[in-house]
């Protein structure tokens, strides 16, 4: 583990001085809720942004071992501004909004909420195109010391990751993250998923950390490109299924 950060922070100093700030965020959100048992949609109020940054702090980490094999410098420290700079806003709102005791995604209570979820729709934009550009970069060049099977790992990775963070726009045109009932039902501890009804979440969930799993697989595992593909796309398909049975309505948990 000390291996990893110490070459991160060679690798890409600012997304990995960016993924302690937001791992801090998190914590700070763990102590508040200890103290604090002010709930939004049945759960405590610091629970989102606490997985919020969490989640950011494991994405940034990650993009920053990955972008390190594109060989234009100027490119990847203009990626790594737009990861930063875009995370960085949306958790803003995100705790700005549990701060003023009320909901950041699908809010329209107000014009100022209707403003900040509109923001927040912006930056995921601009930091979905980024990830695009990364995508292309790594289509493009020729060239990596890496092999061939971690390299179409991080390529799939980066794709996967693509397609199931932007089935956010399907939660935006349900305008809830629950099919079949509106959002704050009975769910899990922490994640909140629901146990009664749909849950965009679960696919987004699983998909976007494949921005993991399909790297440390071509790395760790796989000898080849073929396994890579293999595994890609029987995880595609295991995500992909989860989505249909949110579509459908059904809850993953519900017996």
């Amino acid at each position: 583990m000390r291996f990893f950060f110490t070459e991160l922070k060679k690798r890409n100093l600012l997304l990995y001085r960016m993924g302690w700030l937001h791992l801090l965020a998190a914590v700070t959100c763990f102590i508040l809720i200890q103290f604090d048992n002010t709930r939004l949609l049945g759960i405590d109020r610091w629970i989102k942004p606490m997985k919020f940054f969490i989640s950011v702090t494991i994405m940034t980490w990650t993009m920053g071992w990955l972008i390190y094999y594109l060989d234009n410098g100027k490119k990847v420290v203009f990626f790594s501004w737009a990861i930063a700079i875009t995370m960085f806003i949306e958790n803003v709102i995100i705790t700005a909004q549990s701060v003023r005791d009320t909901t950041s995604h699908f809010n329209n209570s107000s014009a100022l909420n209707i403003a900040l979820f509109a923001a927040m729709g912006v930056v995921i934009l601009l930091f979905t195109i980024t990830i695009v550009f990364i995508i292309i970069e790594f289509l493009r060049q020729k060239i990596f010391t890496i092999s061939p099977a971690y390299l179409l790992s991080i390529r799939m990775g980066l794709i996967l990751f693509l397609i199931f963070t932007s089935e956010g726009g399907m939660m935006l045109g349900n305008g809830a993250h629950t099919v079949g009932a509106p959002d704050g039902g009975p769910g899990l501890p922490v994640t909140n998923w629901s146990m009664q009804y749909g849950d965009l979440r679960i696919a987004h969930f699983f998909g976007m950390h494949a921005l993991q799993l399909i790297p440390l697989f071509g790395f760790y595992v796989a000898t080849s490109k073929k396994q890579v593909w293999i595994a890609s796309g029987i995880y595609f398909i295991l995500v992909s299924l989860l989505l249909i049975q949110a579509i459908q309505g059904h809850s993953l948990f519900h017996l």
